[in-house]
């Protein structure tokens, strides 16, 4: 390990105690207080995750209520104490998107089933962050923001710093409307690098073209493209604007939606993929 102080990682689904999740089975990882599993497994899935994270003992898993904002969190030396941070149970108290601390003995999480999981770390000043970007969150530039706010916070310096993005819904599946281009062309001037139109392949039209005709004017008809959007190409750039060199940002590329095991099982959970009814993944950053 290159950081012998630094411990992160993220989650897949496989490996846990939870009911099955959609295309999942018995045994589903699910890292999120949903309402399907009892606390406990939940729990539990959470010690086992932690455990193979940062080892017997992992420390603190501070967490936070994600509203897919721009909302920056600072905890431990300079900010709360992390009995104010969670409860009992270990559930979420403060608000927000984005954690960061310089404390050892913590570490950060951000839950996501399709968002972007972005772990940032200072390799100098020891700092560590967690972001949780879903567009919301990107077209609020947390990502951005975060590293600004590292700075101010513990004068961390750009050059000094890694990151990971995590498992995410892909630019191959995430679907999006022409207001969510249009919100992203009017902040990012790189923003049309970060859509695509996608034609999706339907044999009965393919067969029988004819039947799709329509004498609407062009560009009203309701027949089109989908447009899709790149989410983790989008951090990545934030990431690169905030001063984070290219070469210190690795990208997992896995699109939660659509990954597969050789077996056909789902790698990941997808609240997309699996039209709500799904667990959650856990990504984590901490120094020992």
């Amino acid at each position: 390990m290159e950081y012998a102080w630094l411990r992160a990682g993220f989650s897949t689904r496989l490996g846990g105690g939870s009911q099955p999740y959609g295309d999942g089975d018995l045994g589903d990882l699910n890292l999120g207080w949903t309402k399907e599993d009892p606390e406990e497994t939940v729990a539990e899935n959470r010690r086992r995750f932690m455990r193979a994270v940062a080892g017997p003992k992992p420390g603190e898993l501070v967490t936070a209520r994600q509203f897919h904002s721009g909302m920056i969190r600072v905890v431990g030396k300079s900010g709360p104490e992390t009995q104010s941070l969670r409860t009992p149970e270990g559930r979420a108290v403060l608000r927000g998107d984005g954690l960061m601390t310089d404390r050892a003995g913590l570490m950060l999480g951000v839950v996501t089933a399709d968002c972007v999981p972005v772990l940032v770390a200072d390799v100098r000043k020891r700092v560590v962050a967690a972001f949780h970007a879903g567009w919301r969150g990107t077209l609020a530039r947390i990502v951005e923001r975060g590293i600004g706010t590292m700075q101010l916070q513990y004068g961390s310096r750009p050059k000094d710093l890694i990151a990971a993005i995590g498992p995410a819904i892909g630019a191959c599946c995430f679907a999006v409307g022409e207001e969510v281009r249009f919100d992203f062309e009017s902040q990012f001037g790189y923003a049309r690098e970060l859509f695509s139109e996608v034609y999706d392949s339907d044999p009965v039209r393919d067969k029988y073209p004819l039947l799709f005709l329509t004498a609407r004017a062009p560009g009203h008809s309701n027949i089109g493209p989908q447009i899709h959007l790149d989410l983790m190409e989008a951090n990545r750039r934030q990431l690169m604007d905030a001063g984070v060199r290219a070469e210190k940002i690795s990208v997992v590329g896995e699109c939660t939606a659509c990954m597969r095991l050789p077996d056909g099982r789902r790698r990941y959970f997808s609240h997309r993929g699996e039209h709500g009814f799904t667990g959650r993944m856990l990504s984590v950053v901490g120094v020992v």
